[in-house]
C-alpha cells in the first residue's frame, strides 16, 4: 500500500506541474524525474501549495502542517529549487517551481557531494529532449509567448537603429539597472558534459541573474554573489566567444540571461535539431546582408548558432561575389552574433517589419503564456485545495481553452483590456506588488 500511495502523490505532482505556465505532460520519464527530486512529503507539499507565490503563514493554514514540520520540508525544497522563495516588501513568499525556468535549470546548477548530476543529465535529456513530447506541448506553431527572448547585441545594430533600440533590448541597460547580480552554472551546459556530449569550450559558469532572482539563488547556494564589474565581464566574455544571450522575455525587471552555444543549449537544439522555431522569442531585429560590402567570407554563417545562415554559389556576368550569404527569415532570432564576426561590417541587424510581442512584465508574460498553454485558469483560481476553486477553475478553463476565446484574448484588439481587466482585479484583491514582479 505504501509503495501505491507513493506512487499516487507523484502523479498529482505531475498534474500540478501540467498545470503551470508551462505544461509538463505525463508518462514514465516525468514519474521518474519526480520521485528522484521529491520525497513523498515534499510532494505532497508542493501538491497542496496555490499555484500563485503564497505566504507562509497563508500555506501553514493551506497545508494543515505543524510550522516546525513545514519549515523543515520548505527549506529542503527551496534549497533544491524545487519551490521558489521570494522575498518582497520584506515579506518571504514560496511558490512551485515550473520545469523551465525552474526544476530542470536548479536541478542541474546543483553542486556538492550530494549531486547526482550525471544520473540527474540523463532523467532530464530523456525526458525533455529524446522523448519530444515536453517541447511538443509547450510549442505550438501559432504560440507567441515564450518563457525567453533573444537579445541583440548592441554592436551588431546598424546605426541608425541603435539610436532607437529600446533599453530592454540591451544588456548595458540590464546591468546598469540593477545591483544585485549572481552567476551560476549552465544547466544545460552541465548536463551535456554529463553526457559526455559537451563539444564545445565554453566554461560552465554562465548562467546570469539579477534583483530579486540572484538574491534567491545566492541564498539557496545555486549561485555566487558577483559584482557589477565582473558581471560586465562575463558579458564581454560571452562577447568574445559569440554566445547568443537569451534574456527572461520580459521587459521590466529582467530575472536572468542565459550565454547559449548551439552545441549545448537544449533550447537552440530545440530549434536546429528537433524543429520547434518557436521556441524562443525573436528580438525586434533581424539579420541583414549588405551584398555590395560582403566579400563572400562566410564566417557570418559559420558563426550562427542555428544555422539560419547559409552560403549559396551566385553565378553569371558581373557577378561581384561567387558566395553570399542567405538569412533563413524564419528561423533567425536577431541575436547578432553573426555580425559580430564580420570583418567589412556587411553583416548586421535590422528592425523586423512588424515589432515582436514582448511581456512587459512577468505577469503579464505567465498570463498570456498561461492562455497559450491553456492553463489560465490555474493562475485565477490558484488554490487547488479550495472546493469552490476547483469548481471554478475547470468552469473558466474549459471556456478559455476554446480556440475562438483564446485566438481573440490574444489579438492585438484585446489583449490590452484584458490584461488590464486582470491587474484590476489584483489590486482589488490587496496584491498589487504582484505587477511589479
Amino acid at each position: 500500500m505504501g509503495h501505491l500511495a507513493g506512487k499516487d502523490i507523484f502523479r498529482k505532482l505531475g498534474k500540478k506541474m501540467d498545470g503551470m505556465e508551462l505544461r509538463a505532460p505525463w508518462n514514465d520519464k516525468l514519474h521518474a524525474i519526480l520521485k528522484e527530486l521529491y520525497s513523498e512529503d515534499e510532494a505532497e507539499v508542493v501538491v497542496k501549495m496555490p499555484y500563485g507565490l503564497t505566504t507562509y503563514e497563508e500555506l501553514v493554514r493551506i497545508t494543515g502542517y505543524e510550522d516546525l514540520r513545514l519549515r523543515h520540508l520548505l527549506d529542503s525544497l527551496t534549497s533544491k529549487g524545487l519551490v521558489v522563495d521570494l522575498c518582497i516588501n520584506e515579506v518571504f513568499r514560496y511558490a512551485p517551481s515550473p520545469m523551465a525556468v525552474g526544476i530542470f535549470e536548479y536541478t542541474m546548477m546543483r553542486m556538492g557531494p550530494e549531486a547526482k548530476t550525471k544520473e540527474w543529465a540523463k532523467l532530464f535529456h530523456d525526458y525533455m529532449l529524446a522523448d519530444g513530447s515536453f517541447f511538443a506541448a509547450n510549442i505550438g506553431k501559432d504560440d507567441r509567448v515564450s518563457i525567453m527572448r533573444a537579445l541583440p547585441y548592441e554592436e551588431a545594430l546598424k546605426p541608425g537603429d541603435y539610436v532607437e533600440v529600446l533599453d530592454y533590448e540591451k544588456a548595458s541597460a540590464l546591468i546598469d539597472a540593477n545591483d544585485s547580480f549572481a552567476i551560476g552554472l549552465c544547466s544545460c551546459r552541465h548536463e551535456m558534459l554529463h553526457l559526455g556530449e559537451k563539444r564545445c569550450d565554453v566554461p560552465l559558469d554562465t548562467c546570469t541573474q539579477f534583483g530579486r532572482a540572484a538574491d534567491f539563488m545566492v541564498r539557496n547556494g545555486l549561485s555566487k554573489r558577483v559584482s557589477k564589474s565582473e558581471m560586465q565581464e562575463s558579458f564581454a566574455r560571452s562577447r568574445e566567444m559569440g554566445l547568443v544571450m537569451a534574456a527572461d522575455n520580459v521587459q521590466r525587471n529582467m530575472k536572468f540571461v542565459c550565454h547559449c552555444c548551439g552545441c549545448c543549449c537544449n533550447v537552440l537544439r530545440a530549434l536546429t535539431k528537433y524543429g520547434y522555431p518557436h521556441v524562443m522569442v525573436t528580438s525586434n531585429y533581424i539579420a541583414a546582408i549588405d551584398e555590395e560590402n560582403c566579400n563572400g567570407c562566410g564566417r557570418c554563417a559559420a558563426a550562427c548558432p542555428i544555422e539560419a545562415i547559409a552560403m549559396a554559389k551566385e553565378e553569371g556576368e558581373g557577378i561581384k561575389c561567387p558566395r553570399t550569404p542567405h538569412v533563413d527569415t524564419g528561423i533567425c532570432l536577431g541575436c547578432g552574433v553573426c555580425a559580430l564576426k564580420c570583418a567589412k561590417g556587411a553583416c548586421k541587424l535590422e528592425k523586423r517589419a512588424e515589432r515582436v510581442l514582448h511581456p512587459e512584465s512577468t505577469f503579464e508574460r505567465v498570463i498570456l503564456q498561461s492562455l497559450e498553454k491553456g492553463t489560465l485558469q490555474n493562475q485565477i483560481f490558484s488554490n487547488p485545495n479550495r472546493i469552490d476553486q476547483r469548481f471554478l477553475a475547470a468552469m473558466v478553463g474549459a471556456f478559455l481553452r476554446l480556440p475562438v476565446v483564446k485566438r481573440a484574448l490574444m489579438s492585438e484588439a484585446l489583449r490590452s483590456n484584458f490584461l488590464n481587466t486582470l491587474r484590476q482585479g489584483v489590486r482589488r484583491q490587496g496584491k498589487a506588488w504582484i505587477l511589479d514582479m
